[in-house]
């Protein structure tokens, strides 16, 4: 079971809209995390490697910041099913590239512009993750 955590995900919420702003003042881009990463490959469109390469190390350590500050890791579950986190990271990265962007890219920026396409996309994300959710809990029995 989830457990309920307001304060955590109101200050998460707002740390990731600030950066998404300062993103968007600073380099004039959307934080679409697929589109950061993807930039970090060759071939280099533009002088911003090393602001994308940053923003990626920033996700990659503030668990690390996390469990320094408050002496405990992040609680999390990831399946042991190799195939199967396999097989879900390659439809992810179909549906981001497919969809010209990922959740943060379409449900956080673009909904905050009020982007129709971002506004599909998001509901197409939310109607996949309620249906994936009922299949494994009541139909796998996950």
């Amino acid at each position: 079971m989830t457990e309920f955590t307001p304060l955590a995900s109101l200050i998460g919420g707002a740390m990731i809209g600030l950066s998404s702003v300062l993103l968007m003042a600073w380099e004039g881009r959307i934080a679409g995390i697929s589109g950061i990463a993807g930039r970090l490959l060759p071939p280099y469109r533009d002088s911003a490697f090393a602001s994308r390469f940053g923003f990626v190390i920033g996700l990659v350590i503030a668990p690390l910041i996390y469990l320094s500050t408050l002496g405990g890791p992040v609680e999390h579950t990831v399946s042991s099913n190799v195939p199967l986190m396999v097989a879900a990271g390659a439809i992810v990265g179909f549906g981001s590239v497919w969809g010209y962007g990922c959740t943060s890219g379409h449900g956080v920026c673009g909904l905050s512009r009020l982007s129709a396409r971002s506004m599909v996309a998001t509901g197409v994300f939310m109607a996949v993750a309620f249906v994936t959710v009922f299949f494994v809990r009541h139909i796998i029995g996950g």
